[in-house]
């Protein structure tokens, strides 16, 4: 009874000192203020449809028109009925963002070593490793939440998993179950898929070992439970998933059923993401180094390196003052990798780094070959194209991985795995039952390959450029003595760096050597090694997040300030879209003040893309038309914006003449540069075969009109003497919006390659469109029965286990 009290005094001070330094890193929250986070102020302009209608009605609309014509809202924080995972969540995020998810990085990370029986000084240092390492830090500075909350979350879904294969059976499902129904409702899915990558390599290690103990009645056993865990776990989140699955398929991660480009040619992939957009952004091989020297390739794409630059010297020589000089040498693209850009290095940590390197010498058996095996997968994937045999296999052959973008993200499996058998390893070293002969040999090749590697990054400086991808631009502009600066200020950064990662290896290895040889005892030691962890790595991280990005809570709560050219278009009370072409595809600042063919999210309606590329950007009027853009910002002869009214603007609605009958969608959206969309639409007949009549004779009086207007609900009134068919500037989605002439259902169809269409029968009518989705009503009757099963067995199991422990101890 005595332990188990010591043990929940030390969890509670664990829990109370991990709160006390994620709100001293964060510290401006507790001066009421907001860290400004360019992704969250996208998301804010792309919502601001969805939270007002929220506000002025305790509803939930589903569905937006204020972002690309129209979407739903279940990538947008949707809420949804007995959505209780949510709730849980909260709780555990109970402090300010965001130190909540820093907290919840390290807590996790906790977590997961105390499940691997770490004791919790070790533990203690894992967590701050864990949660400090530079990307963590970054994508908090970005905006990217739903990536940092699910990366939270992980390490306590897999300490779950461990614990079932340690036959740790009853807690062991209640902590997979209950991390997997967070980790799915963090949103997320792309880093649950890599990290699934990492359990199909822990789950074949497990099962190699088994079969060599003919221990397969376990595996299987275990294998059974964890499934059952983690199908609760998902149902448990339904709606979310379904809800997913369904836009997920309409986006540009789903099928297209385009055949040909832009510009003629085949398309050579229908099925997800392009592989170009896929591994855009993937890590240079050496580059990877950076894991062990942070700005080896320049760090960021904007440093700020202050008076401390050879830039800033030659610009103050040449007469430039110094306030100037300053300004210019706080934005330096010092990034010379192959990426179109990055926030940050992602630095896992110099100690980190050979605490790594020690582990693979020191660890034993299946834990570290998982581990490395784990890591070995990140670092390769990576590489994206860079390493094209490894990604184009995975890309056209292994399901689901063409979902996704960003392939250098699967490095937060690496990021997760090396502190892992780097805590693993001081376990080790920390044993006095550890034979001293291996740990020195361990401690001295550790120390040895990893100051080597480097030695040699010092002594192969030469052999680099530091040219940039931007320092054409910038020559052109500055000239080559400006960029010949940066080029020396990028070499200066590499040499820094790599010195002061070599001094961070030389402290540690020095203190485990003082350690091994009784110099030092191990509380000191671990003290001494969780000091330098923090230093090294909250050293980096303030250089790309610190209370400089914080901002007052009213500007990122209206990011966007509203102008007399907004003003302008506001006066007009019709229901409308605007376009900028300034932000195209990738931008939602007009999406905050009014409805946009524009907007900002990663998974965008793959329809309105395609029209994009096909025919917006090659300035074809007739879709602006259609897509009732009434106003086109512009720019005047002195750089001054002005929304230029669109007179062709077809309107919400309207009566059509001709209805032309197509094959495929590649005859569809080609057809769109010839038709009269006001007078003539195009019906894709593999897609709506019962579409038989297509010669319509349209009254002259004819008039359809929009009277009333949610972004879920669509009230219009028309009056037509004879029977013909109405266009609807609205996106086609065909799950979930119903047609209802005069109270009767309907059935619409999809023309002009996104429009909705309606059959309207000759008199005077009402006419409406609802977004009833059944997605959201099937799946939340699934999350409460999935929710309320989770709650009764997690009760019961843990009920069950303190009894059996308590009857044991009888």
């Amino acid at each position: 009874m005595k332990t188990n009290v010591k043990a929940l005094f030390v969890h509670f001070f664990v829990f109370v000192f991990f709160v006390v330094v994620a709100l001293a890193y964060f510290h401006p929250v507790l001066q009421g203020k907001v860290i400004s986070q360019s992704d969250i102020q996208q998301y804010t302009g792309m919502a601001k449809e969805q939270n007002d209608f929220r506000k002025r009605t305790a509803e939930e609309p589903y569905w937006t028109n204020g972002a690309f014509g129209g979407m739903p809202t279940y990538q947008l924080g949707a809420n949804y009925p007995h959505n209780y995972v949510k709730k849980l969540d909260s709780v555990i995020r109970f402090l300010p963002r965001p130190a909540d998810y820093l907290f919840l990085y390290f807590i996790g990370f906790y977590i997961l070593l105390c499940c691997l029986k770490v004791d919790y000084k070790l533990a203690i240092v894992g967590a701050l490793a864990f949660g400090f390492s530079t990307y963590m830090i970054i994508i908090l500075g970005v905006g990217h939440n739903a990536k940092a909350h699910a990366l939270g979350y992980l390490p306590i879904l897999l300490g779950g998993i461990l614990l079932v294969f340690r036959k740790k059976y009853i807690w062991g499902f209640i902590l997979t179950a209950l991390a997997m129904a967070l980790e799915v409702g963090a949103n997320h899915y792309q880093m649950t898929y890599y990290f699934m990558l990492l359990v199909v390599i822990l789950g074949l290690s497990y099962l190699v070992g088994a079969i060599r103990k003919k221990k397969l009645k376990h595996f299987f056993t275990s294998v059974g439970i964890l499934i059952l865990a983690v199908v609760l776990g998902i149902s448990a989140n339904a709606t979310a998933l379904m809800a997913t699955k369904e836009y997920a398929d309409w986006s540009t991660r789903g099928k297209t059923e385009l055949t040909v480009k832009p510009d003629g040619s085949p398309r050579e992939n229908t099925q997800g993401l392009g592989k170009d957009y896929i591994t855009a952004y993937s890590y240079g091989i050496l580059e990877s180094l950076n894991l062990f020297v942070p700005r080896l390739f320049g760090g960021a794409s904007v440093e700020d390196l202050g008076a401390n630059s050879k830039t800033y010297d030659y610009l103050t020589e040449q007469g430039l003052s110094k306030s100037k000089a300053l300004d210019f040498t706080s934005e330096l693209r010092l990034y010379w990798g192959d990426q179109p850009g990055v926030s940050g290095p992602a630095y896992i940590g110099a100690i980190i780094f050979f605490l790594f390197v020690l582990g693979l010498f020191l660890v034993k058996g299946k834990f570290k070959w998982w581990l490395l095996g784990g890591t070995i997968m990140s670092l390769l994937l990576s590489w994206g194209k860079n390493f094209g045999l490894l990604t184009d296999f995975m890309i056209d052959y292994f399901p689901l991985y063409n979902k996704f973008r960003a392939v250098s993200s699967i490095q937060v499996i690496l990021e997760l795995c090396a502190p892992i058998l780097a805590i693993l390893a001081l376990k080790k070293l920390f044993d006095s039952s550890e034979e001293y002969k291996r740990k020195m040999v361990a401690l001295k090749t550790s120390f040895f390959i990893v100051a080597g590697l480097g030695v040699a990054l010092l002594l192969l400086k030469g052999t680099f450029d530091f040219v940039g991808q931007s320092d054409e631009t910038f020559r052109q502009y500055f000239g080559d003595e400006v960029v010949t600066m940066i080029q020396l200020d990028r070499e200066a950064v590499y040499t820094s760096d790599t010195l002061r990662s070599l001094v961070f290896v030389l402290l540690t290895a020095l203190v485990l050597w003082l350690f091994i040889k009784k110099r030092m005892k191990r509380s000191l030691a671990v003290t001494a090694i969780g000091v330098l962890v923090l230093i090294d790595l909250v050293g980096v991280g303030l250089r790309y997040v610190n209370e400089d990005n914080f901002v007052r809570k009213r500007q990122m709560e209206a990011p966007f300030q509203e102008t007399a050219l907004d003003k302008r278009i506001l006066e007009d009370t019709e229901v409308f879209r605007v376009y900028d072409p300034s932000e195209g595809l990738n931008g939602a600042r007009t999406s905050y003040f009014h409805q946009s063919i524009g907007g900002y999210h990663a998974a965008k309606p793959a329809g309105i893309m395609e029209l994009f590329d096909f025919h917006v950007y090659k300035n074809n009027i007739r879709v602006l038309n259609m897509l009732n853009v009434k106003y086109v910002i512009q720019q005047d002869e002195e750089g001054r914006s002005y929304p230029a009214i669109n007179p062709n603007a077809n309107g919400n609605a309207w009566f059509i003449e001709k209805l032309i009958p197509v094959k495929n969608a590649d005859e569809e959206i080609l057809a769109l540069d010839s038709i009269d969309v006001k007078n003539t639409a195009v019906v894709n007949t593999s897609v709506f075969p019962n579409i038989q009549n297509f010669n319509l004779t349209k009254d002259s009086t004819a008039i359809i009109t929009l009277v009333d207007y949610k972004p879920n609900h669509l009230t219009y009134t028309a009056s037509n003497t004879r029977d013909g068919v109405a266009v609807f500037s609205e996106m086609y989605y065909p799950h979930g919006w119903n047609a209802y002439i005069d109270g009767e259902a309907q059935s619409s169809f999809k023309v002009n390659y996104v429009l909705r269409a309606l059959k309207v029968p000759s008199g005077d009518h009402n006419i409406e469109f609802k977004f009833e989705p059944k997605v959201v009503k099937t799946g939340s009757k699934i999350s409460l029965a999935s929710s309320v099963l989770l709650i009764l067995l997690s009760l019961g199991g843990a009920g069950f286990s303190i009894w059996r422990s308590r009857k044991k101890k009888t």
